[in-house]
Parts: C-alpha cells; structure tokens; sequence
C-alpha cells in the first residue's frame, strides 16, 4: 500500500471513531426510568445479538452472559424478579440512538467507558463490570506471532466503535501499514475473518476470546496475540440525569462484588440473613435504609444474589467457560481492581 492510501485507510477508521457517535442527539434528563420500569413491570436491555460469555441466547431461547446477568440483577433490584426483563440486541451504532431515544432502559452491551460518551452524549457509567483491553486475533498458521508483525495486513473491525482509533493509532504509533476492513454485523465481521477476508481481527481481547470459543473444535486455529493496546473498562450505561436510575444500577455492581467479599453465593445467602455482623445485617436489610434510600425495598440485595448470585459466581458461569482469565477483574483483596465502596 502507498503512502496515500495508508493515510486515507488511518483518516478513515479515525473518523468513524470519532464522529459517529457525537452526532447524535442528547437525549433528555428529566425522564423517571425506574416508574417507567416498574409500570410496564420489565426492565428493557440492550445486548450485543451473539457474543458468548456475554449475551446468546441459549437453546431454548434464554438468554445467558454476563451482560444478561447485569440486566437480570437489577431488575431483581426494582421489580424484585430477574427473570422480568426485555432483550432487545443491537448493533454497535445502533445501541446509543437506542438509550437517547428511551426504546431501552439500559445499555449493558460490552461499551467503553470514554470521556466522551459522557460528555457529549447524555450517558453515565454506571459501574465497570469487565476492565478489558483491545487485542489482535489472528490465524494460527499465518506464524505470526505478534501485532508488530502486521505490517501491510488487512485488520477486520467494527464501525462507529473506540477500536477503530485505538487501531489506527497503534498502526500509526509503530510506522506500520494496513487495511481496515470495516464491517458492521458481528456475525459478518467474524465469518470475514474465518474466511480470510483480513488477516487479523481487531476487538476486546474477551470478545476475541468468545468467538474462538464458539468455534468449538475450531478454536485452536485461531491465537490471540500478546499485545493489548487499550483500555477497555466495559460496564452499564443509562441516561444523564436520572439519578435514582443510575444509584441503583450503580449501587448493584456493588452489591454483587459485596456480596463475593462476604462470602455471600445464590445458594448460601439466606444463611446470612441471621447473621450478627453489623455489615451484612445492613447488606440483607435487617438493620439501617439503604435500599429505602435508593428508593427498593430493604432486601434489594438480597433479590439480587437470590437471582442471579455474586460477582465472581457470575463471572464463573459466564466468562471462565470462553477462557477468559478474571485477572485485573479478581476482588482487589486478590490483587484485581473490582473494589466496592462501603455499604453503610
């Protein structure tokens, strides 16, 4: 490729990082999502249509993930049953019209938390369920061993997504050339790669991780390489302004990673509801208001591991099976960075 068409392929996939999404419209504040949720009796969650370990559905139809998890969660906070949600996928550039517009309640949908998306969209990050960087996946029997040996390949990506900047920096950063080949469905961009349409395929490295696993006896064709180049702090989004929402989307990832430092499991917690430690006293809601503060009944925590267990159980039942470490994702008592604040 010539230096022209480097550049054009560069000042393309930065574009697209960078001006999809601010041109949207700003959705508005004062809306009370939590009546709204309640009134229909179902909380409406986007997830991506097929990404196992974080949203597929499964072979009746149930869908399951840690994003699905998420969404189950705190529906147990609000309606008191995580089994009243609403699955509504979407695509990449679709998910932000779709919270803006009010057509979901929440976002749980592998999206990066970026200054940007706050500040120009209306959004706030709730929490960060998965910290996560972006990687490069690529065929196994290419022999290519590292992403600084992709000079001059052709690199599959998403459109309207934070991995097409950190793409094109990183090729730009180390005076290498590609060819970005933009694709918007994931099902399409994957079968692209399998197909050797581009040699390399660019995402989160646990999405890279969920699609080798889906491809079962297949998976070992396939090796993600060392190098991450980014951040890539995944978690639930909701709509600026609505405080009561984003307090209790908020205030249930920390009641799932509470729950894991107690000890608190699916299977054990009605065992602690005598418990005399003060903490988890406050945490079932036998003594204090916190769920009253937050607008939910005293044993909203207590629905919520009832529905769907703490945060490690989620991330073993979801993310361990795709064979994506927890790492940086373990409890910060075991050196990972998932810390709640107290629940007092």
């Amino acid at each position: 490729m010539n230096l022209a068409k480097m550049g054009a392929a560069i000042g393309a996939a930065m574009l697209g990082a960078l001006t999809v999404a601010p041109a949207l419209a700003q959705p508005a504040a004062s809306a009370d999502t939590v009546a709204a949720i309640r009134a229909r009796g179902q909380l409406v969650c986007s997830h991506a249509p097929s990404t196992v370990g974080f949203s597929l559905p499964d072979s009746q139809g149930v869908w399951r993930g840690i994003d699905v998890d998420y969404c189950r969660a705190v529906a147990a906070a609000i309606l008191g049953d995580g089994s009243r949600i609403r699955v509504v996928p979407s695509s990449t550039q679709q998910r932000f019209t779709m919270l803006q517009s009010g057509e979901i309640d929440l976002l749980v949908r592998s999206t990066t938390w970026t200054l940007a998306r706050e500040a120009s969209l209306g959004f706030e990050f709730a929490a960060i369920n998965v910290y996560d960087g972006q990687g490069f996946m690529v065929h196994r029997d290419s022999g290519v061993t590292s992403a600084r040996q992709l000079d001059g390949a052709t690199v599959c990506v998403q459109p309207g997504t934070t991995t097409e900047l950190n793409m094109a920096d990183f090729f730009r950063a180390n005076r290498l050339r590609f060819t970005p080949v933009v694709i918007e469905s994931i099902e399409e961009i994957r079968n692209a790669f399998i197909s050797r349409r581009c040699d390399a395929y660019t995402n989160d490295a646990s999405s890279l991780a969920s699609f080798a696993a889906s491809q079962g006896a297949n998976a070992n064709r396939y090796l993600l390489l060392p190098e991450i180049i980014s951040k890539e702090p995944l978690g639930p989004v909701v709509r600026k302004g609505d405080w009561r929402f984003f307090d209790i989307v908020r205030w249930t990832h920390f009641a799932l990673v509470t729950a894991e430092e107690f000890g608190i499991t699916q299977a054990n917690v009605d065992t602690f509801l005598t418990s005399n430690n003060p903490d988890i006293q406050r945490f079932v809601g036998r003594t204090g208001d916190l769920g009253r503060m937050l607008g939910l009944e005293n044993d909203w925590a207590v629905k919520i591991i009832r529905a769907v267990g703490n945060y490690g159980e989620i991330w073993e039942r979801n993310m361990t099976p795709i064979g994506f470490p927890r790492g940086i994702n373990n409890l910060w008592t075991r050196g990972g960075l998932q810390y709640a604040p107290p629940m007092r």
